[in-house]
């Protein structure tokens, strides 16, 4: 059977540990679990700790954790997914499942065609949402290490600054995506809704990414980024 996993920002080891008041709503209220249940926690680091809940409250769980072991081996290809921002579900959706997917961090993309435009206060909070999607998916997936959600960039200064052995920038009309060797580290820049105009694609080809496309049919944003890591996980990850 397996057991319910949880997130915590804490630094983990064992012991007794008193849990986050995110994680003791949902133990107590939702999943209502009691004294005794198993359950299983990480913080980020790799490693995964096995445990029984002492005390279960409305506003406080504690948990003994007696085992330790290494989590799920993260892949060998390090990806940094920049993301063109999009409207609402479809960004959440495309950070979901490119967690579930193996990125490492993942960049916000502001474009000239982005229909979403955020300032301080809400982007601040859009970004600490977009990183909670991250830690469900990897409770859900099971994954050790949660990618970094970066606040949003915009797209001249995030291919300024993005180091990576190769770099693609997702484009209908160039090679496909098989063409290139196997890096060690990978930068995918993929437009917003509206998709990215020549001078940005020119831009971004001047700064060292290289024009790829997936297949014969134009994706949706937030389908590119499930497809775009699928193949390059097959072709150079774990998959």
């Amino acid at each position: 059977m397996r057991l319910s996993r949880f997130f915590t920002e804490a630094p983990l080891s064992l012991g007794e540990h008193e849990l986050p008041e995110a994680q003791t709503h949902y133990i107590s209220r939702v999943l209502r679990m009691t004294e005794g249940d198993a359950l299983q926690l990480f913080d980020g680091s790799g490693q995964e700790f096995r445990g029984t809940l002492l005390e279960v409250g409305k506003k406080r769980v504690h948990v003994q954790l007696t085992e330790s072991f290494a989590g799920q081996v993260e892949s060998g290809l390090r990806i940094h997914l920049g993301q063109g921002l999009s409207r609402g579900e479809r960004m959440d959706w495309a950070i979901q499942k490119a967690t579930e997917l193996g990125v490492s961090e993942i960049t916000p993309i502001v474009s000239e065609r982005c229909e979403v435009r955020l300032k301080d206060e809400r982007a601040e909070k859009r970004q600490a949402h977009w990183q909670q999607i991250a830690i469900s998916a990897c409770e859900q997936c099971g994954r050790s290490v949660v990618p970094v959600i970066h606040a949003p960039m915009p797209l001249a200064e995030w291919i300024k600054h993005t180091e990576a052995d190769l770099k693609l920038v997702l484009h209908p009309v160039a090679e496909p995506l098989t063409s290139h060797d196997k890096p060690a580290s990978l930068a995918f820049l993929i437009g917003p809704e509206g998709g990215l105009n020549d001078a940005e694609v020119d831009q971004a080809q001047d700064a060292g990414f290289h024009a790829a496309r997936l297949g014969p049919r134009v994706l949706r944003t937030e389908t590119a980024p499930v497809v775009a890591l699928s193949v390059a996980q097959q072709l150079w990850g774990d998959f």
